[in-house]
């Protein structure tokens, strides 16, 4: 079946699970918006581990109407304080325009994804930027601090840019 190999590693993991007594709040006051890009491993490279912070990710690492809510519960009921938005190097998102990522996904054999919006950009700066601010100017989040940071897939650093 489809999901026989992940079912079977679940079974094994669930034998020696040890998460059981973490807590729901972030250990370190840290959420880190990251993109779903396999090369990221947001705990490690932090230097962080299970509990320590609240990890979100979406397609460019881009803060929607989606992320916005989760950080308002985080911050004011899980314990985050802090939270970086880290995009990346290499990011299949860094392309000028939705119009040419719609073509991109129409060649790849995808129906029309016209109605679909992917918040694209360019400039992994200038987005990371463009999120920080958007977070900074909620009025739900008042309190919490938040930093931009693009990560090089290439060399597993992060660069921070606001």
């Amino acid at each position: 079946m489809a999901f026989d190999d992940v079912l079977a590693a679940n079974e094994e993991y669930a034998r020696g699970f040890a998460l059981a007594d973490v807590s729901g709040r972030a250990a370190k006051g840290l959420a880190v918006l990251t993109c779903i890009d396999t090369r990221i491993e947001p705990l490690a490279m932090l230097g962080l581990s299970p509990g320590d912070a609240k990890i979100l990710r979406n397609g460019g690492a881009r803060v929607d109407d989606g992320v916005l809510s989760t950080l308002v519960l985080a911050h004011l009921l899980l314990g985050v304080d802090r939270v970086m938005v880290v995009a990346h190097t290499d990011c299949r998102l860094s392309v000028g325009s939705e119009e040419e990522l719609h073509e991109a996904l129409l060649a790849a054999g995808a129906p029309d994804t016209s109605s679909l919006s992917f918040a694209v950009g360019a400039g992994r700066e200038e987005t990371v930027r463009h999120d920080v601010e958007r977070i900074g100017s909620s009025p739900h989040l008042a309190g919490l601090e938040a930093a931009g940071f693009v990560y090089d897939v290439a060399t597993g650093r992060l660069s921070r840019v606001c």
